[in-house]
């Protein structure tokens, strides 16, 4: 489920980068050091020119979104664990994407919101017409179970 659910992410953003050349997109384990912490995000982005020209294995920058998906091995707890830290390091807004629920927790220093299937996500002002729609992140699931 989280791979799918990660494929989802990446096309979000890839998509919207196409259209905000201004930016620079990392997916599938978006490889960054954030002080002493190596992350590994499903998705990030940050400003062209604060990535540009390489010269690290990993990004130093924080970015201006993180993106993480919950998995079997880290759910909700996990995750708000790793926006806390996060934000701590300058990161502006995270967002942790839930399959269990279908749901995406927007993290930011001002607080959280929680956004389910049929809503979109609020766009962060430092990241023009990235507002995608919730279901977008679930496509590759299908249609949720009856429970």
């Amino acid at each position: 489920m989280q791979q799918g659910v990660s494929v989802g992410v990446v096309t979000i953003l890839g998509q919207w980068g196409e259209e905000h050349p201004e930016f620079f997109v990392g997916g599938n384990e978006a490889g960054m050091i954030l002080g002493k912490d190596v992350r590994g995000a499903e998705g990030a982005v940050w400003r062209r020119e604060s990535v540009f020209p390489w010269s690290e294995r990993y990004i130093r920058v924080p970015p201006i979104l993180a993106v993480e998906v919950a998995g079997h091995e880290e759910g909700e707890p996990e995750l708000r664990e790793k926006a806390r830290s996060y934000l701590g390091h300058g990161v502006a807004v995270v967002w942790l994407v839930l399959p269990e629920t279908r749901e995406v927790l927007v993290v930011t220093a001002g607080g959280e919101t929680r956004h389910a299937v049929g809503e979109r996500l609020p766009p962060h002002p430092a990241l023009p017409g990235l507002g995608p729609a919730v279901e977008r992140f679930f496509r590759q699931l299908g249609p949720p179970s009856a429970s």
